[in-house]
This record gives C-alpha cells, structure tokens and sequence, in this order.
C-alpha cells in the first residue's frame, strides 16, 4: 500500500471520504513540482479538512480547536497525511524585539522540511496568509539547517 496504511486506518479514511476530500483543486503540481513536494502541495488543498473526530460545543475558539487537536493527535496526523511529525503547539519565535508563537509546528520526514500550521476558526482573510509566511520566513531563518528543505505552511480553517 502507498501510504503504509494499516487495515484501521485505511478504512478510517474511506469512512471519513478522504477520497472525495482530497484533490478536488486542479493544479499543475505534479507537473511543476518533483514528487515529494507536490504531494504535499496536494495534501495542503485537502478540503475540507475532517475534524469530525473532535468533539467541540456548537461555539467554539481557536484554543479549543487546539486543545481538541492535540488531546487527539493521532488522528489529526493521520487526517494531515503521510510523514508528518508533531513537534510542538505555540511554538515560540523572537523576531526583532518582539515574541510570536505558531499554532503547530510538523516536521515532514519524506520532504525534510518544517511545515507551519495556522489554525483559524473563520473565513479566510487575506492577513491569515501574510502571518503563515511570515512564521515560515523566521521558521527558515532560525531553525532550517543545511539538511532541511524550506519549510512549508499549512491554513487549516475550521469553522
């Protein structure tokens, strides 16, 4: 099997439609991007996201979205793909004289690169999108090493 799925998750991610989630988007990355990364590119169209394992009220926050995705960690890797490896929430950043802190920090261990998590808990905002590259531009700069590729970033909106 691709993925080294075992026969649980396999049929987790039928149940949970993977398939009809994942790769609705056309994009020229298979085309563009050597195989690594544009699978990863694709992973990062997956839409929507399924958080149906959470249990959340009905109103709820970007901290209890979270806490909800760290207290279930398993399957949220599991929902983000193969290769992801969970390094840490409100990851802290000192860029200049001021502090910042990524909402979840991956390392992809096939593509060899940080991938940056925003969580939100509305609409896309066009701001959402200059924060993201902004914690991949110091992410870069401050923990990169020569081994690593460039990290990469990942909106996950949930609402």
């Amino acid at each position: 099997m691709d993925n080294g799925w075992s026969r649980t998750v396999l049929e987790h991610q039928i149940d949970g439609g993977l398939y009809d989630r994942q790769g609705k988007a056309i994009t020229n990355f298979q085309l563009k991007l050597p195989e690594p990364q544009s699978d990863l590119a694709e992973q990062t169209l997956k839409n929507p996201y399924n958080f149906d394992f959470l249990t959340l009220r009905e109103k709820y926050d970007k901290k209890e979205l979270e806490d909800a995705l760290i207290n279930q960690i398993t399957q949220f890797l599991l929902e983000l793909g193969t290769g992801f490896s969970y390094l840490g929430r409100q990851v802290h950043l000192h860029v200049g004289e001021s502090d910042f802190y990524m909402d979840l920090l991956f390392y992809h261990v096939r593509l060899h690169c940080y991938v940056v998590v925003e969580l939100k808990t509305e609409k896309f905002k066009p701001e959402f999108a200059g924060k993201l590259n902004f914690y991949v531009t110091a992410v870069n700069k401050q923990m990169k090493t020569e081994q690593d590729n460039r990290p990469k970033n990942l909106l996950a909106i949930h609402f």
